[in-house]
């Protein structure tokens, strides 16, 4: 009888003493998706985006009496100053590891501490290197507040997932922090950031509303801040992309009225850039191909006449954009790297702080084909006579 009592006694200190004492259980403890930085009187001023992870369960349809978010705020002399104020006001344990994105506004990029606010977040021991970054113009604490189309999840958003729109058009490419890494630490040490904007364009039956949107990119480089270039300045950027892309070209037909213009989807296929070295000056050629697709159009119009519109109206984003670059003293299509990889003998000959002198007359040759052009059915005339 003894041993049983000893025995029962034993299981019992066993089963009590078992288990995870210092493990935080997940719904005492906040989670971080995004966080803003901004820069003003000599002072950081730091922008806490904590979600409510009781929306994310139901991230199809979350409660819509239920806060998706709050948004905290703190100044500091140091990031790390304005982080500590913050913790006072929060009453449970913070959790930094699914954050996924950082939001810079241009005063936070221009000032001289930009790169070691970055290097901050990637030595922070629960942060990840596939935390996203953007650039502003706009309040941050007005883009943090900002929730998704139908009251969706936050997790759904376009910061946290831009890549969900990926299908529909490709204007900006992400960048986490390890392609920000990497592209300033190689040539031509420069880095473009999307740049957010706050769209007014929707409403509800009840009221308008507001989305955000990736318009364009800020340039930021090793040596500070260069600037941004935006909307219809930035259009080149999606062709100029190495990886494939999906956008939209729109141009006047030259056999049409005045007022019929064609809009066609494009979908990159491929980009080669071939640096042409003479007498240790360079020159770049580039190769852009395409397929292109037409969702509708008025009157007959020929495959020929497409692909004239198309090809003009690519060269002219891709050059609008360069020449926007040389305003800024920007390699925007990293034209450097090219030459780095592909001769590095010469590149160290001519290169100056990673970069290598470039002109408007750089770019010596630029090539866009259009290797098939899907009309969405069997000719290239109109469904509907009027």
């Amino acid at each position: 009888m003894k041993k049983k009592i000893t025995l029962i006694v034993s299981l019992t200190a066993v089963l009590l003493l078992s288990g995870c004492w210092d493990v935080s259980e997940p719904q005492r403890m906040y989670y971080i998706d995004g966080i803003g930085i901004d820069y003003k009187d000599g002072q950081y001023e730091i922008y806490m985006q904590i979600i409510n992870f009781a929306s994310v369960a139901k991230s199809e349809t979350p409660n819509p009496q239920a806060t998706q978010a709050e948004v905290g705020f703190a100044k500091g002399k140091t990031m790390e100053e304005a982080f500590f104020k913050l913790y006072r006001s929060i009453d449970q344990k913070v959790f930094w590891g699914h954050m996924t994105f950082l939001l810079f506004s241009e005063d936070a990029l221009k000032h001289e501490n930009a790169i070691p606010i970055i290097d901050s977040f990637l030595r922070h021991r629960e942060t990840r290197y596939q935390i996203l970054t953007y650039s502003t113009q706009e309040p941050i604490k007005d883009i943090l507040l900002v929730t998704p189309i139908l009251n969706k999840s936050l997790t759904a958003s376009k910061l946290s997932n831009p890549l969900h729109t990926k299908d529909l058009e490709t204007y900006v490419e992400p960048v986490d922090l390890r392609k920000l890494v990497i592209d300033l630490n190689e040539p031509s040490h420069e880095v473009n950031i999307p740049f957010v904007t706050i769209n007014k364009n929707w409403e509800t039956t009840n009221e308008p509303t507001v989305e955000t949107a990736l318009t364009g990119v800020g340039v930021l480089s090793k040596d500070g801040f260069k600037g941004f270039i935006n909307n219809e300045a930035a259009r080149g950027i999606q062709w100029m992309t190495p990886k494939k892309t999906r956008g939209e070209v729109t141009f006047k037909l030259d056999s049409s009225k005045e007022r019929d213009y064609l809009t066609v989807d494009l979908e990159k296929l491929s980009l080669d850039v071939k640096p042409i070295v003479k007498n240790n000056e360079v020159k770049f050629e580039i190769d852009v191909k395409f397929n292109a697709i037409i969702n509708g159009f008025k009157g007959k119009v020929s495959s020929d006449e497409i692909r004239k519109g198309i090809i003009k109206s690519v060269k002219k984003d891709i050059k609008s954009t360069y020449e926007e670059g040389l305003k800024l003293d920007v390699d925007i299509y990293r034209l450097s790297e090219q030459l780095y990889r592909k001769n590095v003998k010469v590149w160290k000959k001519i290169e100056k702080d990673g970069k290598v002198p470039l002109t408007a007359d750089s770019i010596s040759k630029l090539d866009v084909t259009v290797n098939k052009i899907n009309p969405g059915r069997k000719s290239f005339a109109e469904t509907i006579k009027e």
